[in-house]
């Protein structure tokens, strides 16, 4: 049988690794954060900047529609890469993002038949829908998809009638 301080003893030394294993959680949750919690901010932040797809859809320019959920694993992946492409094509194309779990965007889930997250739709500078990705994709396609629709809009552009007066 262990003495009284024994027990003391044990208890203190329990209470020390206790202490220490949450000192050390909060500093790798300190030094990780960034690499932990940076897709969720981004894809947040995103929704945040993203065009009102009501505007998007009169400007005469093509669109980029991403439908995401914040609680998205595949959303939160993708986002880095999606970021990237709104940098590089933001002037050109509307970046459109609706959160599927925003009531308020029914109407669009309906309309374009969302069956699944990540959901990116394409559409020209008319408005016609040209290219659907569901699911994890790779950047590399999604910015040769873009690239093609700028090409044909810019094609279209020189094909118009200029009116004379």
């Amino acid at each position: 049988m262990k003495t009284k301080s024994e027990a003391n003893l044990l208890k203190d030394n329990l209470k020390y690794l206790i202490s220490i294993i949450f000192i050390l959680l909060i500093v790798c949750l300190i030094f990780f954060k960034n690499t932990l919690f940076q897709t969720s901010f981004l894809l947040k932040e995103l929704g945040k900047t993203s065009i009102d797809p009501e505007i998007a859809f009169t400007t005469n320019k093509p669109i980029f529609l991403e439908f995401y959920a914040e609680w998205c694993e595949v959303c939160k992946k993708m986002s880095p890469g999606v970021s990237q492409l709104r940098k590089e094509y933001g002037k050109d194309i509307n970046f459109v993002f609706i959160n599927v779990d925003n009531p308020k965007w029914e109407k669009y889930i309906k309309e374009m038949n969302v069956n699944g997250i990540p959901q990116i739709n394409l559409f020209d500078n008319e408005s016609n829908l040209e290219k659907t990705f569901i699911g994890l994709q790779d950047e590399s396609d999604i910015k040769k998809s873009l690239k093609n629709l700028l090409s044909k809009n810019e094609v279209r552009d020189i094909k118009k009638p200029i009116l004379q007066s």
